[in-house]
């Protein structure tokens, strides 16, 4: 995963790592299952928030968003 390796990249190069939230709405997330268990479960509605946060992340360090 890229997480293992993201402090060395970050090293290298300006970096930036979020969270984005998919655990269920009905779930716990101190008791969800993890990501590599069979039980992990996704709310994929948090996909399309995360990837509006980082394409607008994208447009304000590149400058290519509508001011």
């Amino acid at each position: 995963m890229a997480t293992e390796d993201f402090s060395f990249f970050a090293q290298q190069v300006p970096g930036l790592f979020f969270w984005v939230g998919i655990t269920p709405p009905d779930q716990d997330p101190r008791r969800a299952a993890p990501n590599h268990s069979p039980l992990f479960k996704v709310d994929e509605t948090g996909l399309l928030l995360g990837l509006r946060g980082m394409l607008h992340v994208v447009a304000d360090h590149t400058g290519s968003g509508a001011a």
